[in-house]
């Protein structure tokens, strides 16, 4: 049996099953190794019968004393039967399971596995888990429990994984043998196998110690090859005229922060240095990068190229636009934008400015790596929000010149070392000074109880001539989820804030409503606007002094965050008020967790201890594979033992030629797609 082969080759997998283990992610045998465990349940230590707790789980062997009986309380169908050992005996129950009554046999020796519970002054155990003597996983084990979907069970999943190991037989070895030695790592055909069945508690750590760190290994070798091919395989643009650097610092209406300049000297000694720049800007929200993108924008344009500007919706790219002709139309530089929403006519007239040269200065959303457009001369992209864009679509948008300098910008704080893996290909500049003026925002967490104090407030702050955001986390109501819906809230709002005026904004908008609803609030003709997180990034309004965000539990941290940036931005006090009635503990740490700092970057580690990088950051928003088995927070020391690893093997073997390399290469490619990484 191959790793690619159809998970439909195992025993007991027909369509309906291949169907189900699909929506798991589960194609092939590999997929099906590599669908690891969540937990691991300790069945080596046996109870007896008579010793059985009340209320905890307990693993007994047991023997079936009664046949199966299947009876109705209420909705539900169940299975009743005893069964005993030599201490005692107990009763067994099922609901919704009538199958049970004839899959187990009178007078057979089974493992179950569930709580004892007292209900009607009856013991019984509820629901257990089960498996006959003899089958592979009865008895003394550590028992691993699956991700799974409904019509999955977690015994059918360990069987055709324990299957799927006997056929696979030894696996080929990915990582050579200076590397497993070096770095004391287990075999890969041991870590697979003690991952899903571990033998022992070390067995377990040390596949697991192997398997992430083969995880990383990839995930870094790959970035790092993206970042030497950007580097090395092409020599940068050597941007001179440096008095327009100054010339444009000196037009801001305002002074840039130490750290506004500190990161500028960085880009400019990139831009200056002959090879292509590649850097992440992060700020927290108001440090101003857009200022130094502005700055860098302007310089690569004096010295004769078109710079492009990409934004991930039409709200933040036409906010972009109004920023940098206000600044740039004085200085004789024509901005453009592009979008997907503009008439036929008009994106004509813009595409023929765009590779004529006459625009030099393009700022729009994925319109600008269409086909279709031809830049003149572009030397410098920036890509703003790059979260919500994959590495792919930035290397889509740099092949649109003759290797054009990259800088991203973003304004989701994340812990240094997370950068550095999410950014491997990038260099990284921080801006950690907020700009003098900014407001210290208010920061309250309430209940539902609150809602007329908040509305109070609300028209108190209006009175005043102050704005205000709501955010929903839906759009139309859901009998699921119980949460505030933006089009039924508003009306809601109407009818209890009469003096003011209300509006709505939701992602189900066409491009255009959106944009007038959105102008009409900055121009101070709405008091109130609701919306869901469309407003995250993206709108200025100095005078919105109240950001209320319901069913704030819904929200991660870095979101949260980011919507509070909304306010603060004018001379007036802000406020953000969550609202939340939840009683789940993540939930209140996290909204704890927002009013007691406003560091964003406090708040990224905290976000990643609570919740896991995959929230918080999916890695697949990166044209990244998804991590299967290593966490970005718990393992940092088996990450930076990959990374030492990534450096002497590219030291030892650039372009991974060596025979013992071979298997590492040829798992880049698969994993990664030789056009991306071209090793």
């Amino acid at each position: 049996m191959e790793w690619n082969d159809p998970i439909t080759l195992l025993k007991g997998v027909g369509e309906q099953r291949e169907k189900k283990l699909n929506k798991l992610g589960i194609y092939t045998i590999e997929d099906l190794l590599i669908h690891y465990p969540r937990e691991h349940k300790d069945h080596t230590q046996l109870a007896k019968v008579a010793d059985l707790e009340m209320d905890v789980e307990n693993t007994f062997l047991a023997k079936i004393k009664t046949e199966g009986v299947n009876g109705r309380q209420g909705r539900y169908v169940f299975t009743r039967l005893q069964v005993e050992d030599e201490t005692g005996c107990v009763n067994v129950l099922w609901y919704n399971q009538p199958y049970m009554k004839s899959s187990l046999k009178l007078g057979e020796w089974y493992l179950f596995t569930g709580k004892l519970s007292k209900k009607y002054g009856r013991k019984e155990v509820l629901s257990p888990e089960c498996e006959r003597i003899g089958d592979q996983f009865a008895g003394g084990r550590i028992v691993p429990v699956y991700p799974s979907v409904e019509g999955i069970s977690q015994k059918l999943l360990r069987n055709l994984v324990a299957e799927a190991l006997v056929q696979m037989g030894v696996q080929e070895e990915r990582l050579p043998l200076w590397m497993r030695q070096e770095f004391r790592l287990a075999e890969r055909s041991f870590a697979i196998e003690n991952i899903h069945f571990p033998k022992t508690e070390q067995a377990f750590f040390d596949a697991r110690y192997r398997l992430v760190f083969e995880e990383f290994l990839l995930l870094q070798a790959a970035l790092y090859a993206l970042k030497r091919e950007i580097t090395t395989n092409n020599d940068g643009i050597v941007f001179k005229k440096k008095a327009a650097l100054k010339k444009i610092v000196e037009s801001l209406p305002f002074s840039m922060t130490n750290a506004q300049r500190r990161v500028l000297k960085e880009i400019e000694n990139d831009m200056s240095q002959g090879k292509i720049m590649s850097r992440l800007v992060q700020g927290d929200v108001g440090s101003g990068k857009t200022a130094v993108a502005m700055a860098a924008a302007f310089w690569a344009i004096q010295n004769g190229y078109q710079t492009v500007m990409m934004a991930p919706t039409e709200v933040l790219a036409r906010q972009h636009m109004n920023a940098f002709r206000e600044i740039f139309a004085p200085l004789g530089v024509e901005v453009v934008m592009l979008t997907g929403t503009q008439t036929a006519k008009e994106r004509r007239e813009i595409l023929e400015r765009i590779a004529d040269g006459r625009a030099q200065m393009i700022i729009g959303t994925h319109a600008v790596i269409q086909k279709n457009v031809s830049y003149a001369k572009l030397g410098l992209v920036i890509t703003d929000e790059q979260h919500r864009f994959g590495v792919r679509q930035r290397g889509a948008l740099s092949q649109k010149g003759g290797d054009p300098h990259v800088l991203v910008m973003t304004a989701t704080p994340i812990p240094r070392t997370l950068a550095l893996i999410l950014y491997g290909d990038l260099d990284i500049s921080i801006i950690d000074e907020l700009p003098p003026g900014r407001q210290e925002i208010d920061t309250l967490a309430v209940t539902s109880r609150y809602y007329e104090r908040i509305y109070t407030f609300l028209e108190k702050e209006i009175a005043q001539g102050r704005q205000a955001y709501v955010v929903c986390a839906t759009i139309e109501e859901s009998e699921k989820l119980e949460v505030q819906a933006v089009t039924t809230y508003a009306e809601k709002l109407r009818t209890r804030l009469k003096s003011c005026r209300v509006a709505c904004v939701h992602g189900k908008q066409k491009a255009k409503e959106k944009q007038e609803i959105m102008d009409a609030f900055v121009r101070g003709e709405i008091d109130i606007l609701i919306a869901t997180t469309v407003i995250e990034v993206g709108i200025h309004v100095p005078n919105a002094t109240i950001m209320m965000v319901e069913n704030a539990e819904r929200f991660g941290l870095a979101q949260l965050h980011q919507l509070r940036g909304r306010v603060g931005r004018g001379e007036e006090k802000s406020y953000c008020v969550l609202v939340s009635d939840s009683k789940a503990e993540i939930a209140k740490k996290r909204i704890k967790a927002l009013t007691e700092t406003s560091d964003g970057f406090v708040l990224s580690e905290t976000d990643l201890k609570l919740r896991g990088p995959g929230e918080f950051f999916g890695t697949r928003q990166h044209g990244l594979p998804e991590l299967k088995i290593a966490n970005l927070y718990r393992d940092m020391e088996i990450l930076l033992a990959a990374q030492t690893a990534v450096e002497r093997l590219f030291e030892m073997d650039e372009m991974l030629t060596l025979d013992e390399h071979a298997q590492l290469k040829m798992s880049f490619v698969k994993i990664y797609g030789g056009k991306t990484l071209d090793i």
